[in-house]
């Protein structure tokens, strides 16, 4: 508890998961109302959100993870070093 009161244990990297969870779901929820109510070619596109949609929101997120990864490696680092 101590290291989350001073900022030294980060919350964010669980949000960034419970957000992502949330975006695969409103992505592949608007891909199937493309694709029911899509004509023509617009239910092809409704097919690309459904299988592509997840890929960009995994990516968005994994950009944002390795942010807070870094600052957990630079601080085991500094750690390690202090010893």
């Amino acid at each position: 508890m101590k290291d989350f009161l001073t900022f030294r244990r980060m919350l964010m990297p669980i949000v960034i998961q419970i957000l992502f969870w949330i975006g695969v779901a409103s992505v592949v929820i608007a891909g199937v109302i493309v694709l029911v109510n899509g004509k023509g070619n617009d239910k092809y596109g409704g097919l690309a959100m459904i299988v592509l949609g997840p890929l960009g929101v995994r990516f968005y997120a994994e950009m944002l993870i390795v942010i807070f990864r870094m600052n957990d490696t630079l601080t085991d680092i500094k750690n390690n070093t202090a010893k």
